[in-house]
């Protein structure tokens, strides 16, 4: 793999000359801004033809004619294939989040059930990851269907256990799902392996689709709950049963043989676009989810495969794709294959059961993208729009596409934390928040602390971790004109001159620049304002939440210390579990039980101390 970087360069006679040197690899380009910032990622088959079609005095998108407007310079990376070039291209989106990409904001893993078929007894619970360990996985659970309702109708009609609790040679006190008749207490030796083995192929045969047998015992159950006037459990097992009618009244009837596939598809009216992702498993449709997107892709085929390779870095691809024709089907194939190691189908389905799905998803991808466009231009009020808005307000040197916020936290000076919050182009990155501890200052000193971890954070500038901390653009702080001050003198001190650094008074909501002594009212309507407040009260929230984490688990440990019998080793494993004193206060003892290294009489101690 070769690259190829010449530098910024901000006239078009430069860029005409980069075009001319342009090689007949596959590989990516990288489009750059006046102040170098990443603005697009692209792949090509060929990067000479692509990369010289977004100068042409052509037709193009609209979206495409902007992002245009705004390239001073451009990079490309040689590659081997244009499946390494995918790859490529979507590694560099989610490093940078170019602008006028598409980025996925949700990326929320949906759950699954899992059974752990190497386990002598089975257990089922929820996990939002799956792995090749041998064990089977049910789901994506989506579109309203809990997955706890799920695992306990198994275990009320199939009696298998749903707790991670290891069964040793030597048997474990019953606890009260065995007392209650809802798990027949493998831990404890009560019931053979065999007896067990085909319980779990019963509840497998249940989450593979198999609702009938269920449901009839369900029924039983909740008629006999409710001649023995237990109205409360009747209730109970009754909204179990519509789970179950739910989940089937999703099955597809006219589908021949069960499928296990996702329908993708893209609707764009030539500026905003809009996808749709229907999920069927065993020939049920699970749910769906659709994604506004904003982007300057030169194709649809572009956009959908660009979508997909970031989908499913994100989520467990089916065994097949059903997609528009258009799809690049086999470079998306070949991507799966080379870059996930998995066999994926993708079909471009024209006739059949197949293609009335794709037109459903076609249907719910318009719908969705009319419904979008207005909170899509909002959002961009709020985010790109407000921060080139604050540019013109404050006299910003460059835009400011990172922005840092950072917050002090403490109680008497005891605990000091420090929140660090990361906005890109306006929209908070949760994944590039970080914490800190104070370690340097004594007592109640906000101002010290917030010198202390701008200390830090500005050692990383220069160093190999600027990769994973890139440098900002503009560097917000909670305070008045002293806090500013105060972490001016840091900068200057590690001769820091191109980060701009401004502070928002809580009171009037006044901006303190280095320029004036005077603080700066932004109208309170302004959406740059309300940035800025966002980023503010985010980094106010982080903080205030790692310092009560923190403290609680500080007075967990003390508490601990104190229970005689609880020693370095029991205390560890009682923190990890539990976490904060209110949630070991929540529990009983025989919850306490299950954590490693304590027994039932540990356990009855230390619910005895927390009841005092």
């Amino acid at each position: 793999m070769g690259a190829q970087s010449l530098g910024t360069f901000g006239e078009m006679d430069v860029i005409r000359e980069k075009l001319k040197l342009l090689p007949d690899n596959p590989g990516v380009y990288i489009m750059l801004d006046k102040y170098g910032n990443v603005i697009y990622v692209g792949k090509a088959r060929v990067l000479k033809n692509r990369v010289r079609q977004y100068f042409h005095n052509t037709p193009k998108p609209a979206k495409v004619m902007q992002m245009v407007a705004n390239v001073a310079d451009f990079n490309y990376v040689i590659t081997n294939s244009e499946i390494d070039a995918l790859a490529l291209e979507n590694n560099l989106i989610k490093k940078y989040k170019p602008k006028y990409n598409i980025l996925l904001k949700d990326d929320k893993t949906y759950p699954y059930i899992k059974a752990d078929m190497r386990e002598e007894f089975p257990s089922f619970y929820i996990t939002r990851k799956i792995k090749k360990d041998g064990a089977k996985y049910f789901g994506p659970f989506m579109g309203g269907i809990n997955c706890k309702d799920i695992l306990e109708a198994i275990q009320l009609v199939y009696g298998v256990r749903l707790c991670r609790t290891s069964i040793t040679s030597k048997p474990k006190k019953e606890c009260l799902n065995y007392h209650i008749g809802r798990c027949p207490a493998p831990c404890a030796h009560k019931i053979t392996r065999e007896e067990y083995a085909q319980r779990v192929k019963s509840a497998l045969e249940f989450l593979g689709g198999n609702y009938a047998a269920a449901q009839s015992v369900l029924e039983q159950k909740m008629l006999a709950a409710a001649e023995n006037e237990a109205f409360e459990l009747a209730m109970d097992y009754k909204n179990k049963i519509s789970m179950l009618s739910k989940l089937e009244a999703r099955r597809i009837t006219s589908i021949n043989k069960p499928i296990d596939a996702d329908i993708i598809a893209y609707a764009s009216n030539g500026l905003y676009s809009a996808v749709n992702v229907l999920v069927t498993r065993k020939g049920i449709m699970q749910g769906a989810s659709s994604f506004a997107l904003d982007e300057a892709h030169m194709s649809d085929a572009e956009a959908l495969t660009s979508f997909i390779t970031q989908y499913y870095s994100a989520h467990e691809p089916p065994a097949e794709l059903i997609v528009p024709s258009y799809c690049e089907g086999e470079l998306v194939r070949a991507f799966f294959k080379d870059k996930i190691g998995r066999s994926v189908e993708i079909t471009a389905a024209k006739q059949g059961v197949k293609a009335e799905l794709l037109k459903m998803a076609e249907r719910n991808a318009a719908d969705y993208l009319e419904k979008s466009v207005d909170k899509i231009k909002h959002r961009d009020d709020m985010t790109i729009n407000a921060c080139r808005r604050l540019q013109e307000q404050l006299g910003l040197k460059r835009y400011p596409r990172r922005m840092e916020c950072y917050d002090i936290s403490n109680v008497s000076g005891v605990d000091k934390v420090a929140s660090m919050v990361v906005f890109i182009d306006g929209e908070a990155d949760r994944n590039q928040y970080r914490r800190f501890k104070i370690k340097t200052v004594e007592g109640a000193n906000d101002f010290a602390s917030l010198q202390e971890v701008l200390r830090r954070r500005l050692a990383k500038l220069g160093t190999d971790e600027e990769e994973r901390f890139p440098k900002p653009d503009l560097v917000v702080i909670d305070g008045g004109k002293g806090q500013l001050s105060a972490v001016a003198e840091i900068f200057r001190e590690a001769g820091v001159e191109d980060i701009e650094l401004i502070s928002i008074a809580k009171q009037e909501e006044e901006i303190f620049t280095l320029g004036g002594d005077e603080g700066i009212k932004i109208p309170r309507r302004d959406y740059s304002l309300r940035m800025v407040q966002r980023i503010r009260d985010e980094a106010h929230r982080f903080a205030i939440t790692y310092f009560r984490s923190l403290h609680s688990k500080n007075i967990l440990k003390s508490e601990l210390e104190k229970i005689e019998g609880v020693g370095k080793r029991r205390r560890i494993a009682l923190m990890e579990r539990y976490s904060t004193i209110d949630k070991i206060m929540d529990a009983d003892a025989e919850d306490i039980a299950k954590t490693p290294g304590i027994s039932i009489n540990v356990a009855k101690a230390i619910k005895e101390y927390f009841s005092k």
